[in-house]
């Protein structure tokens, strides 16, 4: 599923417009993005959680060379999945 699928369904569930289901599943993700961006934690009870974790800087490798290249510190987005989401995802 694309971002294109979610929007027609999120419209056809809700009983909305394209445009409007389109606009509120951006909102969704923008507002997911800033709370990550200050460092929030996104908890959507029964789906899961949004969070970030600190990578330490390392040092890594050139495929190619094989020369020893510095890889920075940085942030990244995690998701951990809910009981309700594993629940329906293992439901057979």
């Amino acid at each position: 599923m694309n971002k294109q699928d979610l929007v027609e369904k999120v419209a056809k569930k809700t009983d909305i417009s394209k445009q409007k289901a389109a606009a509120t599943v951006d909102a969704v993700i923008e507002a997911i993005k800033a709370s990550l961006k200050k460092g929030d934690d996104v908890r959507l009870v029964g789906f899961g959680t949004f969070s970030v974790a600190q990578r330490s800087a390392t040092t890594g490798r050139n495929p190619r060379t094989g020369e020893p290249i510095k890889i920075p510190a940085s942030k990244q987005p995690k998701f951990k999945a809910g009981k309700e989401l594993k629940k329906a995802v293992n439901k057979k």
